[in-house]
């Protein structure tokens, strides 16, 4: 009888924890060492950085806090994620780290509402990816003689994922060489990226309407632990 007792008593101490609710957890941007001083935040979180999928959510503080105004299904390099700081170029790989979005840009029109500084791409644009160039890392219009066209993304050929897309800051201010050039926040092509990050086109349309540049978003790129963890940037 006593055995029966305690064992009832267990039982109904395990559903109790069970059922109790558990205490709501700070939204990510509230637990990032840095948001980048904005009130609007993009966050691109992978399980780990051998993943080619994640998740992108779009933040912005509202009274004081943090809530989502956006998400969804994002694609990564298709060698994973690598630290931002020590990336090498070429290795498809999406750095990690916090980054400005300096401006963005498309094919296509800017989809209605945008108010962030919109470049359309012609005919001219490239982006240089030259290491030997003045303009590494940089949109150039025409392409210049000392960036190679082999070394260069020739930005209409991409109708797809170009449609719409916002640069990201890595290795943008100061460029390293051999780092990497042209990383982006784009539409989807066919699958994992060059080294991008990019979402289905109807979230990029809406990043693009949400995004204010009054509001100084930022973007933040890691995995969801572990050494290249985003709570980290």
């Amino acid at each position: 009888m006593r055995r029966s007792l305690v064992t009832a008593a267990v039982l109904l101490a395990l559903a109790s924890s069970l059922g109790a609710a558990p205490a709501d957890a700070p939204p990510l941007p509230a637990r990032l060492a840095d948001t980048g001083g904005g009130s609007q935040l993009i966050t691109a979180e992978a399980p780990d950085t051998s993943s080619t999928t994640g998740t992108v959510t779009w933040w912005e503080r509202r009274g004081g806090r943090w809530a989502e105004a956006g998400s969804a299904p994002a694609r990564f390099g298709a060698n994973g994620l690598a630290e931002g700081a020590t990336r090498e170029q070429g290795t498809n790989t999406t750095p990690t780290g916090l980054y400005d979005l300096p401006y963005a840009f498309g094919i296509e029109d800017a989809p209605a509402g945008t108010t962030y500084p919109y470049r359309e791409v012609t005919e001219d644009s490239w982006w240089c990816q030259d290491n030997d160039s003045r303009a590494y890392n940089r949109w150039v219009e025409p392409r210049p003689a000392d960036c190679r066209a082999s070394k260069a993304e020739h930005l209409a050929s991409y109708g797809t994922q170009y449609a719409h897309a916002l640069v990201i800051g890595f290795n943008y201010d100061r460029p390293v060489r051999n780092r990497g050039a042209g990383i982006f926040l784009h539409v989807n092509g066919r699958g994992a990226t060059a080294g991008c990050v990019s979402v289905p086109a109807d979230a990029m349309a809406e990043i693009l309407a949400w995004a204010d540049p009054e509001r100084a978003p930022h973007i933040a790129v890691g995995t969801s632990s572990g050494p290249a963890a985003i709570t980290r940037y």
